[in-house]
């Protein structure tokens, strides 16, 4: 039988400067995303060098804010737990990455972020990632961005609001589409300047307003990485559907069992 859902916020909570640190890291990793929109044309910074800055300035970002959650954020038990979900993650993404945009990584840290809370959510998402790349040899300039943008996907889950049991899973299943597809945003944006080239009708043009570059971002968007997208919102919500009852209950009773005790600050 499934338990009652757990406080908005989670089980594990933070430290005060734990959510400073997730903040200034949200908004570091939104700046890597959207730097088109940002850096104006008369900066001498060419399209194919901007996400390479990015990528070397992410993992030091991302290195100070999981410092400062397993220091001050979390305790050794909530460690441990973080260290087996994360094990989960990075096994079951090289199952479906890279056919059709089926991915099963994001079903796990969801449902984890929804039972621990935005930080263990973005911890989650950050290290699975970078697991799952060194198993699978896929370390490049992308993965910085991939960690990112899997880890908002753990840490607004932690933030979606309560819910009885009728209506978790529902709440869960909506959640996992539009974070599907926001992660396929994402990261097609910050790559999206000089994956087409210069002269098509979805080049970025440095030269135009943060809108139309918007437009055409979308309409590239659509033509190419629509099927990846819905792939990844499909499989997502069918594994929630299926089994996010189960894990739900799963990773509550283990929080009964072990129990955790909230850090507080």
């Amino acid at each position: 039988m499934l338990v009652a859902p757990a406080p908005r916020g989670g089980l594990v909570r933070l430290t005060w400067m734990s959510r400073v640190t997730l903040v200034l890291t949200a908004v570091a990793g939104l700046a890597a995303f959207a730097w088109p929109l940002i850096i104006p044309p008369t900066w001498d910074l060419p399209a194919t060098q901007a996400p390479l800055v990015f990528a070397v300035v992410l993992p030091f970002v991302l290195a100070v804010v999981l410092s400062e959650l397993g220091s001050s954020g979390m305790d050794a038990k909530s460690l441990a737990m973080l260290g087996v979900m994360t094990a989960v993650g990075a096994a079951l993404r090289p199952l479906g990455a890279g056919t059709a945009g089926l991915e099963l990584v994001f079903f796990p840290m969801i449902v984890a972020g929804r039972v621990f809370g935005p930080g263990f959510g973005f911890a989650m998402g950050n290290l699975s990632l970078f697991a799952s790349a060194i198993l699978t040899g896929g370390v490049g300039p992308w993965l910085p961005y991939q960690m990112v943008a899997s880890g908002f996907v753990g840490f607004f889950a932690g933030l979606l609001p309560p819910a009885g049991r009728r209506w978790e899973l529902v709440l869960l299943g909506a959640y996992g589409a539009l974070a599907s597809f926001a992660y396929g945003w994402l990261m097609d944006f910050a790559f999206w300047p000089f994956g087409v080239g210069s002269h098509t009708q979805f080049s970025f043009d440095p030269a135009a307003g943060a809108l139309e570059n918007i437009h055409t971002f979308v309409l590239y968007n659509i033509a190419t990485s629509m099927g990846w997208n819905l792939g990844r919102a499909v499989t997502t919500v069918l594994m929630i559907a299926v089994m996010g009852g189960p894990l739900l209950s799963i990773l509550r009773r283990s929080v009964r069992k072990a129990h955790f005790v909230p850090a507080t600050g």
